[in-house]
């Protein structure tokens, strides 16, 4: 029975081949597939087409048929249909004239022909003491390729395996010996003298193993065997059949790896139970023993992933598809071996790594992204997921990012306050959520702080503003300046001011200061039940804003600074003159602010009772004495000596102080006999040097004054005395003529003013003015020449 069996290992149906009534013993397939041919000990050969029958034939040859050969080319018109059989002898058949079958036989065999196979022009066989390579165009044998005879293990108890690797190589397996033979075309020179065949056959590798030969067959560079081991089990039975993958030298092998085949009954099969056939176009074998097939090729991409995962190696196949995608994967991708990652994650319980993964497998494909997302959700693990979901163009459903968004509200309230200070409201409902955090504190208060902050955000989302504020003041929550930065909310807030003062003065003060956004005589008068705020908000007023604007309200700050900051209050009152003095001065009084009373004063002209002030209050000589030094009147210095005579303190200081100010003797003519004066002999030694120096400035002066006079006369008189350059084109003021003429009767003299202007000595007295003065510039006579001119030169 010949069976018929698809790619994946399945009976073709209505494809079993009742071909022979014994055990077939060789099978051969033409190049295309189309036809079949085999033989049995029954004396049949059976030629069998698959698509066609004009070409079948079921022949009865009489003897014991071993090995069958179609021809490759068999299922072209034209190719004689021919095909080779072999049992005692080689024999070729073939049609001939009138569909004709014709039997030629090609050689008489050594023991019979164990093995056919046919490539191209050439055919390699094989009988019990050798190969040969039969050449059918020239009909004739190319030579004997013997075998060494083990009386261990005699060639004629194994089968010889054959095959082609291309048209001029061919591979023997033959017991344990393996042998590469070459085919090529003899020289000239070779064939000048003998009757010898075009072609001849060379070996050039030969080696043995250490097992016996199956099979064999290419790949690419190397060898795949298929081993029989040659000592048998413990048992005494037969061990597993090998695969091996060989490198060929010269003389030995290199072995690449080996395979352990898993065969039913393979303890009891002998050597010539295993088969190996292989397509060489497509690197596929096929191990074939007498209750299983088996289909090898070599390890690909493909089988690297699909390992890595079977043994759980989720990451590392991950790696290898992003390697090989899109060059050497046919059976994986990216996002299949990612789903299934995905899916040992989540039984796993890796729920973290799940989410991360998924940002990288699942890409800008929504329909995926919600496939996988109900995933997490169907375990309670949206918050794994929530931030890889996609946003912006590639953003997924609403209702994906509220079922988020109602998981962290259940389980999370701070992820969901995070959530929507995150994330766009465009992704969501949010008058969905609005309702989903009212109806969730009305059953459940706790977290109720980072709900309403939440719910603040929401409000201002839906542009419920009013609801946001009342929020965020609520909550005394200090992102209420962002809202009504972002959103530009500054006049909604005047009924606030005070409020936002509360909840962050600094921040509050720098908004109302900004680009003027809230009018000052807003915040002014919701702020006037609070003096402290109001304070707080007119001192960052008046350091900002020095306009009158900013001034109106300097009287305001007076009494401001003088209950909040009594030390910024002087240098106030000096720096400005915004302010009412009297009603400052009265606010001081109350207070009994002295020094700002004495410079308050001395602003209105009250200077005597600035100086009491000083004197007795502050009891503050220095100052007393900078006073009057700052207001240069004598009247002052005679009262601060006045009251200084009592005090003996007091007069040392004036003696060592006032002796650049005022005449010492003043002082001195004032003291009474026999009072003690602490240091006064040094006081008096400081008074006359600084008297002394004081005079000494003076006539230093005087000396250097007299000393510019004189100089900046000379200079003046050497300046008049110069001459004055006129050149060719300059004309009379008077007559507008050329004042200097190559003509020397016509010529005149010459009168010239220092502002430049000149006239003729003749055309002056026409005018009838004082030729003491520039008649251009004298501004008496503009309007008789008809000019606006400068100011007077004279």
């Amino acid at each position: 029975m010949i069976h018929l069996l698809d790619h994946q290992g399945n009976n073709v149906r209505n494809k079993e081949l009742q071909a022979h009534t014994v055990a077939v013993n060789q099978i051969s397939i033409d190049q295309n597939g189309d036809f079949i041919a085999s033989c049995s000990d029954d004396g049949k050969v059976f030629i069998y087409g698959l698509y066609s029958i004009e070409n079948n034939h079921n022949m009865v040859i009489g003897r014991l048929v071993k090995s069958i050969a179609i021809d490759p080319n068999y299922y072209k018109s034209g190719s004689g249909r021919r095909f080779i059989t072999g049992d005692e002898r080689l024999v070729l058949h073939e049609k001939t004239f009138l569909s004709r079958l014709k039997s030629t036989v090609l050689y008489e065999a050594e023991g019979g022909v164990q093995n056919i196979k046919w490539n191209g022009q050439f055919v390699a066989w094989a009988s019990d003491i050798g190969v040969r390579v039969y050449d059918i165009n020239a009909r004739c044998s190319l030579g004997l390729i013997k075998w060494n005879r083990n009386p261990d293990a005699l060639p004629e108890y194994y089968r010889c395996n054959l095959c082609w690797k291309n048209s001029t190589t061919l591979l023997v397996g033959w017991v344990d010996t393996v042998r590469i033979c070459m085919i090529r075309k003899r020289s000239l020179a070779e064939l000048a003298n003998r009757e010898l065949p075009e072609f001849v056959v060379e070996p050039v590798s030969t080696f043995t193993a250490e097992f016996y030969i199956c099979g064999i067959g290419p790949l690419d560079n190397h060898l795949v065997l298929l081993g029989y081991v040659k000592e048998p089990d413990l048992d005494g039975k037969a061990q597993r059949p090998q695969l091996y993958v060989v490198e060929p030298r010269t003389e030995d092998y290199v072995e690449i790896c080996t395979d352990s085949l898993s065969l039913r009954g393979y303890q009891e099969y002998k050597c010539n139970d295993y088969h190996l056939e292989c397509l060489i176009e497509e690197n596929r074998f096929f191990i074939v023993s007498p209750k299983d097939v088996v289909v090898a090729s070599p390890y690909d991409a493909d089988d690297r992933v699909q390992w890595l995962i079977e043994h759980g190696k989720y990451e590392a196949a991950m790696e290898a598809v992003t390697q090989f995608e899109g060059r050497d994967l046919k059976r994986h991708t990216l996002l299949q071996v990612g789903r299934a990652y995905l899916d040992h994650l989540l039984f796993e319980q890796k729920f973290d790594e799940a989410g991360k993964l998924c940002l990288k497998i699942l890409g800008k494909d929504k329909r995926r992204w919600e496939e996988e997302v109900f995933k997490f959700a169907r375990l309670q693990q949206l918050r794994a997921v929530s931030r890889y979901l996609p946003r912006g163009d590639n953003a997924l459903e609403p209702h994906i990012y509220e079922m988020v968004l109602y998981e962290y509200l259940k389980m999370e309230p701070q992820g969901f306050l995070n959530l929507v200070k995150e994330w766009s409201p465009t992704l969501y409902n949010v008058p969905a959520v609005v309702n989903a955090v009212l109806e969730h504190l009305i059953v459940n208060d706790s977290d109720k702080t980072l709900l309403l902050e939440a719910l603040a955000i929401l409000y201002s989302h839906e542009k419920k503003y009013d609801k946001a504020f009342a929020m965020y003041l609520k909550l005394r929550h200090k992102d209420v300046f962002q809202l009504i930065h972002k959103h530009n909310l500054f006049g909604a807030i005047h009924d606030m001011i005070e409020d936002l003062m509360d909840l962050d003065v600094d921040q509050a003060i720098s908004m109302f200061l900004e680009k003027e956004r809230i009018p000052s005589e807003v915040v002014v008068t919701r702020l006037k039940n609070n003096q402290y705020y109001l304070y707080l908000y007119l001192d960052a007023l008046d350091k900002r804003d020095v306009r009158e604007s900013g001034r109106k309200y300097h009287g305001l700050l007076v009494q401001l600074y003088a209950d909040f900051s009594r030390d910024k209050l002087l240098p106030f009152l000096r720096r400005s003159d915004q302010y009412p003095i009297q009603q400052a001065l009265d606010i001081c009084q109350q207070r009994c602010f002295y020094p700002e009373m004495v410079y308050l004063l001395g602003r209105i002209g009250n200077t005597k009772e600035a100086l009491v002030l000083i004197t007795q209050e502050l009891s503050d000589i220095e100052q007393a004495i900078a006073f009057c030094k700052e207001h240069d009147d004598m009247e002052l210095w005679e009262d601060l000596i006045q009251y200084s005579l009592n005090k003996p303190d007091f007069i040392t200081f004036l003696l060592q102080k006032i002796g650049t100010y005022v005449d010492p003797r003043i002082l001195v003519k004032r003291i009474e006999s026999g009072l003690k004066i602490p240091g006064l002999q040094n006081s008096l030694v400081k008074m006359m040097q600084d008297y002394n120096l004081q005079v000494s400035v003076q006539e230093g002066c005087k000396k250097i004054l007299v000393s510019d006079y004189f100089n900046l006369h000379e200079k003046l008189v050497s300046m008049q005395q110069r001459g004055i350059a006129i050149d060719d084109e300059q004309i009379c003021g008077a007559c507008h003529r050329k004042i200097i003429v190559k003509d020397l009767s016509h010529a005149s003299n010459v009168v010239l003013f220092y502002c430049k202007h000149s006239f003729h000595e003749e055309c002056l007295p026409t005018l009838d003015i004082d030729v003491g003065n520039c008649v251009i510039c004298n501004s008496s006579k503009r309007e008789a020449f008809g000019h606006v001119s400068s100011p007077s030169c004279k």
